[in-house]
C-alpha cells in the first residue's frame, strides 16, 4: 500500500514471537494457539477450549467449505490447519511477520496452505476471499504514540483492505485484546508490557473499532469474553511453571521470568477489567440487487 504504515514494525513483532519455537511448544497447547481460548465446561482442558475458539471463528466467518480463506496474523498455523483439516477449505492463506512461525508452519502444512511472511499492508491477493479471520493480530495494527484519530485511521485502512479482498457478502471474524476500564494514556505509566512484551503496539477500544469500521464493514456481533482470557492466561502460566526447567533450557531464565511476570500481570488486569477480550463478526456491505 502506498500509505505510510501505522502499525508496529516487523522487528517489534519478531521481538515477541521469535523467542524460539521450542519455547512456545513447551507451554502452549498442541494446536500452538497463542490467543484466548473459548471455555464452556469446568472440566475441559486447554486444547478443547482452543479448538472451540477455532470452530467459533470458522462459523462466524462462514468459512466452512469455502474456496479461499485468509488468516491475518496466522501464528503457528492453528487456524489454517483447522480450516483445511476439519472444515474442508480448499485454499487457506496465512500472513505472519515471524520467520520462526513461518518455518514451523511450512514444515507441517499441506499444499492447500500458503504461508507468507508479509504484513497485511504489503499484501495484495490474486483473487478475492470468501472469508477473512484475524485472531490476536489486530493489537499490532496501530503503534504507540499515534493520536486517537491516527489510531482509528490505522484500523480503518485494515478494514478497507478487508472489504476490498472479500467477495460480496463476505465476513471478517476478528478477535483482539482491547482497553477496558482504563485511561487511554495508562500504558505510559505501566511500561513493562509496552517495552518488554509488545514493543510499539497499541491496543484499541471498542469505540475505536466501531468508528474505523464505518462505511467499510458492518458489525454484526460483538462478544466480550474477558473471563475466557483470565482462564487462558492462568492455564498458560500453570503449564509454563510445570515445565519451567525445560522452558529455561529452550530459551533463558530471563525470558521465562519475563513471561511469567507478563502472564500474571495480564491475568490480573483482565480480571480487574482494565483490559478485555473482544470477538467481533463483521460483514462486507453491498448494494442490494433489483427486486
Amino acid at each position: 500500500m502506498s500509505e505510510t504504515y501505522l502499525g508496529a514494525g516487523s522487528d517489534a513483532i519478531r521481538h515477541h514471537y521469535d523467542v524460539g519455537n521450542e519455547f512456545w511448544q513447551i507451554w502452549l497447547d498442541p494446536t500452538m494457539s497463542y490467543s484466548c481460548a473459548m471455555w464452556e465446561k469446568p472440566d475441559e482442558d486447554l486444547e478443547q477450549a482452543q479448538r472451540r475458539k477455532l470452530d467459533f471463528h470458522v462459523a462466524e466467518a462462514r468459512a466452512a467449505g469455502a474456496a479461499r480463506v485468509l488468516d491475518v496474523g496466522c501464528g503457528w498455523g492453528a487456524m489454517l490447519m483447522h480450516l483445511v483439516g476439519r472444515h474442508g477449505v480448499q485454499h487457506a492463506v496465512g500472513l505472519t511477520l515471524s520467520d520462526a512461525q513461518a518455518e514451523y508452519l511450512r514444515a507441517i502444512a499441506p499444499s492447500s496452505v500458503e504461508v507468507l511472511v508479509r504484513s497485511w499492508s504489503d499484501y495484495q491477493p490474486t483473487a478475492p476471499f470468501d472469508a477473512i479471520i484475524s485472531v490476536g493480530a489486530f493489537e499490532h495494527f496501530a503503534r504507540q504514540g499515534l493520536s486517537p484519530d491516527e489510531q482509528i485511521e490505522a484500523y480503518r485502512r485494515f478494514f478497507r483492505a478487508c472489504r476490498e479482498w472479500l467477495k460480496p457478502g463476505g465476513r471478517l471474524s476478528l478477535q483482539t485484546i482491547a482497553y477496558g476500564d482504563i485511561p487511554r494514556d495508562r500504558h505510559l505509566r505501566d511500561r513493562f508490557i509496552a517495552d518488554h512484551i509488545f514493543p510499539e503496539s497499541e491496543l484499541p477500544r471498542l469505540a475505536d473499532i466501531a468508528r474505523a469500521a464505518e462505511m467499510e464493514l458492518e458489525i454484526e456481533r460483538v462478544r466480550n469474553d474477558r473471563g475466557d482470557y483470565v482462564k487462558t492466561l492462568r492455564a498458560w502460566f500453570d503449564r509454563l511453571r510445570a515445565r519451567r526447567a525445560d522452558a529455561i533450557a529452550a530459551s533463558s531464565e530471563e525470558v521465562v521470568v519475563r513471561y511469567e511476570r507478563y502472564l500474571r500481570m495480564f491475568a490480573y488486569s483482565m480480571e480487574l477489567g482494565a483490559f478485555t477480550l473482544l470477538r467481533l463478526t463483521m460483514r462486507r456491505i453491498d448494494l442490494p440487487g433489483r427486486w
